[in-house]
């Protein structure tokens, strides 16, 4: 008997800073991996750029405008019942305060309060690379980029 081939998830997700604080969300309970943290994103559409992607789906689940800066990680994990490739992009913040219309809650938080909140296991590896860069929390970091593509 074989084994059933599973299809590789494309995902993109935001890495947005503000006065010291990253931008994360919180998923719905009946979702998969409902009420872990995560990066604001969703799943990419066939023919959909990954940036563009990102661009939409913020837009529908927190109500904001984003331009992406430049693309962080790649990561690849493998679940019991999906495998998940995700791209992980520096963001600014351009219109409005982001609002939990398609997800449970959001939450601003500064790098020492990471630590309380529960991920899924293919942000793990991200996780130690933001923590461990004191760039990402800085500003600064953000307003030098302002160059990037949108």
């Amino acid at each position: 008997m074989r084994a059933a081939v599973q299809m590789v998830v494309d995902v993109a997700a935001a890495l947005i800073f503000r006065d010291g604080r990253l931008l994360i969300t919180r998923r719905n309970a009946g979702a998969h991996l409902g009420g872990l943290w995560e990066f604001p994103g969703g799943k990419r559409e066939p023919g959909e750029t990954f940036r563009s992607c990102l661009k939409r789906e913020l837009r529908e689940e927190l109500g904001i405008e984003i331009a992406t800066l430049r693309l962080v990680a790649t990561v690849r994990h493998d679940y019991p019942d999906k495998k998940v490739r995700l791209k992980f992009y520096l963001c600014r913040l351009l219109k409005n305060e982001p609002r939990p219309l398609e997800c449970a809650a959001v939450a601003w938080v500064r790098r020492p309060e990471l630590q309380h909140y529960k991920f899924p296991e293919a942000d793990a590896q991200l996780l130690d690379k933001i923590r461990g860069t004191s760039a990402f929390w800085s500003s600064s970091v953000i307003k030098r980029r302002r160059s990037g593509k949108n």
